[in-house]
């Protein structure tokens, strides 16, 4: 007698298994082949006494077709923009070590090396007073213009102060051919201000430093762009640099 064999089951390999899933990776949004799955079962089911107007078919097809292109305009935005971005580091990478102009009545001098400020005049102006300022508020200089055409004035400072420098015994020192030697400033940071008389008013200037840039700093495209670090001005954006020296 043959044996039968139970530890088979006849209905193995007969149905279907689970269906396998698929990454999602649209967030949910309705594709252009969803909003025509849509319109395909709107179709089959509408009502063969009132089928849908042409007019209303034309409109659906039209918006699918839209939302369609606007998905896709958002997406070669982003590509242009992240284009865009690259461009700007390169552009702004050049600019390292490079002195540039930016709005700023603060002027850091390191001890030794001259610092060039910038008055933009709005108009001719005349009996122009400049003062530069320590951190305590102190003036250590200050200079009388007589005039100034419209436009920028470009007020360069050695670090020389309004007072005469002593020799060790006390007295005045004085150079070769007796002119009198002023003090130097210390290093750190100074406050220029700028007044002029302009058509009889007297009014404060304007003023710009120029100060090199030491870094960039790549924005994330959302909360920030690019930014420069400058010396002494901290993180200034392209659009804030008025002038690049050459």
């Amino acid at each position: 007698m043959s044996k039968v064999d139970n530890t088979t089951n006849p209905l193995d390999g007969m149905y279907w298994g689970d269906k396998p899933t698929t990454t999602d990776n649209n967030n949910g949004a309705l594709t252009q082949s969803d909003f025509f799955a849509l319109l395909t079962q709107q179709l089959a089911y509408q009502d063969p006494t009132k089928p849908v107007e042409n007019d209303q078919m034309i409109a659906q097809m039209t918006q699918f077709t839209m939302a369609d292109g606007i998905a896709s305009l958002n997406t070669n935005f982003k590509d242009f923009a992240t284009t865009m971005n690259s461009s700007q580091a390169l552009q702004a990478s050049s600019l390292v070590g490079q002195y540039v102009l930016v709005k700023s009545d603060e002027m850091v001098f390191d001890g030794k090396n001259e610092v060039v400020a910038s008055a933009n005049f709005p108009e001719n102006a005349t009996n122009i007073k400049v003062q530069i300022k320590n951190a305590d508020g102190v003036v250590v200089r200050s200079a009388t213009i007589e005039k100034a055409d419209a436009g920028r004035l470009q007020l360069p400072w050695d670090g020389t102060t309004d007072t005469q420098a002593l020799n060790e015994d006390g007295t005045p020192k004085v150079d070769d051919k007796g002119n009198p030697v002023m003090e130097v400033a210390k290093a750190g940071v100074y406050t220029i201000s700028v007044e002029g008389s302009i058509a009889g008013k007297n009014e404060a200037i304007v003023t710009s430093v120029y100060a090199p840039v030491t870094s960039i700093t790549l924005g994330n495209g959302t909360t920030q762009g690019l930014l420069l670090n400058v010396y002494g001005q901290g993180q200034k954006k392209l659009s804030d640099i008025e002038e690049i020296a050459t």
